[in-house]
């Protein structure tokens, strides 16, 4: 079944709304220049009344590595979501977690899904191979990619899809080695024609289920959780 996971919660009630609809998780932004940011003590208050069987999903960029599992602590998250927009500095990332090398990693340790847009792990080459992957990552599956559309100044919540086709190879081939979650401009609308195209382990939405920044619009978050499962009962 695909993870759904409806990101940037500002207020209690759109939690519960993902809640009710079926997400697997929800996300919380402490990227203080986006719209959707939210500050460590909401955070807490919302998490506090969330039922313990959905994911809580903290959201991370330009943020110490250290800080941000001290937020995941305070909060009571269980995954830090951490972007990146440098992909040889992946394993750099990893290792100040104790997330790399592989064998340094103790059971019950924070989960980490590691976030890079679409164009740090593709390139064009010349050559009849197409697109490859850049991924400094030779024994796979230490930790789950989400795959996004952002870069820069903005690493995420851009609301902008990438191009699912031509990133298709680059996906498919991170999907032999990974659990890859797809974000980046997804809606109700869409969500099928990725799940289509790329056959991600999760997708990921923020903005596509917004009635403005940072609040949801409840019936296209349940019109997004429907999409997704009816697509799943379609592959089943």
């Amino acid at each position: 079944m695909t993870w759904v996971k409806i990101c940037g919660m500002t207020n209690l009630e759109d939690a519960l709304v993902a809640v009710d609809a079926g997400a697997d998780a929800v996300g919380f932004v402490f990227y203080e220049t986006s719209p959707r940011y939210v500050t460590v003590e909401r955070a807490r208050e919302i998490v506090g009344k969330l039922p313990e069987k959905i994911e809580k999903v903290g959201v991370f960029a330009g943020e110490s590595l250290m800080r941000a599992e001290e937020i995941r602590s305070s909060v009571g998250l269980d995954t830090l979501q951490v972007y990146t927009t440098s992909g040889p500095r992946i394993l750099e990332v990893l290792e100040n977690v104790g997330a790399w090398p592989p064998s340094r990693r103790k059971p019950g340790q924070t989960r980490i899904y590691l976030a890079l847009p679409i164009s740090t792990i593709i390139v064009e080459q010349i050559e009849e191979q197409g697109l490859t992957i850049e991924m400094q990552d030779p024994e796979g599956e230490f930790v789950t990619l989400l795959v996004d559309s952002g870069g820069g100044q903005q690493p995420g919540g851009t609301g902008v899809a990438f191009d699912w086709n031509q990133a298709a190879a680059a996906v498919a081939d991170l999907n032999r080695r990974h659990r890859v979650v797809i974000a980046g401009g997804l809606k109700p609308q869409n969500v099928c024609e990725a799940i289509e195209i790329l056959r991600p382990w999760g997708v990921d939405v923020a903005s596509g289920v917004e009635e403005r920044p940072g609040k949801k619009d409840a019936e296209k978050v349940r019109a997004f959780v429907r999409a997704v499962r009816e697509m799943d009962r379609k592959g089943s």
